[in-house]
């Protein structure tokens, strides 16, 4: 295990965010990986309506195919360095997960609160994936305000993607990045 997560407390406070083109094999396998998509919907859900899918994508040779016709159609001026951008994408860390917000319009619980709903749920998959010995990088990007990417993976018009997770062994050590002063980000009110 590369970090100390013997405890609930030490995995939340020493948790951080894999950079997916550093990440190797081994990542989850198949029962690890649903594991970690069941203890990812653990999570607050006002109404009970699940407003959130995920999508693993098992054929990144295939997936890599479907960024590129997205972007060709969407950019057609791209150059090769973004081409070969979205291809790298494709392909970085052992498994790739896409997160879709899918909010209930009909309901009353408001947009908003379930958009929340589904960031929690992504963020419940990283959890679950540091707990289990793994990295995870949640990554968003163009791909994730494109429309044939969306339709794609199975999105509907009013959905939105949430971003792209990926799981897998850090290749080197985790670098900490600067937090906020807690003065900085927290106040008593009055």
């Amino acid at each position: 295990m590369f970090n100390d997560i013997s405890s609930p407390l030490a995995l939340l406070e020493t948790r951080r965010s894999g950079r997916p083109r550093d990440m190797i094999a081994p990542g989850p396998d198949a029962a690890q990986l649903a594991r970690m998509l069941a203890i990812a919907t653990r999570i607050p859900d006002h109404g009970k309506l699940a407003p959130w899918r995920f999508v693993v994508i098992d054929d990144r040779a295939a997936f890599a195919r479907l960024l590129a016709d997205a972007y060709a159609r969407e950019r057609p001026d791209a150059g090769k360095l973004e081409l070969q951008a979205n291809a790298d994408f494709a392909h970085q860390a052992p498994v790739l997960v896409a997160a879709i917000s899918t909010p209930n319009a009909g309901s009353k619980i408001p947009r908003w609160e379930q958009e929340l709903s589904a960031g929690a749920a992504v963020y419940n998959l990283e959890l679950a994936a540091t707990a289990m010995g793994f990295v995870a990088g949640w990554l968003t990007g163009w791909a994730c305000a494109s429309p044939l990417v969306l339709e794609a993976l199975g999105g509907k018009p009013d959905d939105r993607m949430a971003g792209f997770v990926f799981i897998g062994t850090p290749s080197r050590e985790l670098e900490e990045r600067p937090r906020p002063a807690l003065d900085e980000v927290v106040r008593h009110w009055p």
